[in-house]
């Protein structure tokens, strides 16, 4: 059944979405072994130690806070802003083949991430698919996090987005909840071709 709203407008998020991230793209050529690796990525730069660099800490701050904690792992632990790109080595293809299809059809696309400033700057060089985007909101920047309502507002505020026209495709269903609260059409992202069939019950595909 066609969404009751009419949706003309795509919001993206990146990593999981559109970026292959994942931490253990690196540290499995650092830490060989499966269980080590599971416990330094779950005790030294755990999820919740990411997420204050998501949230505008700096690298220095983080590093200093970790290597605190844990002096023997230093090299380690400065690896993950020195070697970053290494946890980012591809794109999804599947799901930047919609972007561009949505690109060609004349939809407005945005991005809205969770991603540090500094890890952004570069990670956006690399990848020529974020020129596809009218407006990108970086939580870095904005000190501010997913799902807090006002990140969201702050992205429909600055690039005068209805949100009641607008879709969000997140690979985190907190993430996708939060939009929903502010009348976005959620859409938990899994795989590129189960989006792409909600996309097309929306009508933004064919």
């Amino acid at each position: 059944m066609p969404d009751a709203q009419p949706r003309s407008i795509v919001i993206f998020d990146l990593g999981g979405v559109l970026l292959d991230w994942n931490p253990r793209h690196l540290y499995r050529k650092l830490i060989p072994d499966e269980a080590e690796r599971e416990r330094f990525l779950a005790e030294v730069c755990h999820p919740e130690w990411n997420v204050c660099q998501d949230a505008g800490r700096s690298f220095v701050e983080a590093e200093a806070e970790a290597i605190a904690r844990h002096p023997d792992k230093a090299e380690l632990i400065r690896a993950w802003l020195s070697r970053f790109d290494e946890m980012v080595p591809r794109q999804i293809q599947g799901t930047v083949d919609i972007l561009e299809t949505l690109h060609a059809r004349g939809v407005p696309l945005y991005a809205l991430t969770n991603f540090s400033s500094e890890t952004f700057r570069p990670t956006r060089m690399r990848f020529s698919f974020f020129e596809r985007f009218r407006g990108i909101v970086v939580s870095g920047d904005e000190k501010m996090l997913k799902p807090e309502a006002r990140i969201y507002r702050l992205l429909c505020d600055r690039y005068r987005v209805d949100p009641r026209q607008a879709v969000f495709i997140d690979d985190s269903l907190k993430n996708v909840e939060g939009a929903r609260t502010l009348e976005l059409h959620g859409i938990h992202f899994q795989v590129p071709d189960a989006l792409a069939i909600e996309l097309k019950r929306l009508g933004l595909l064919d």
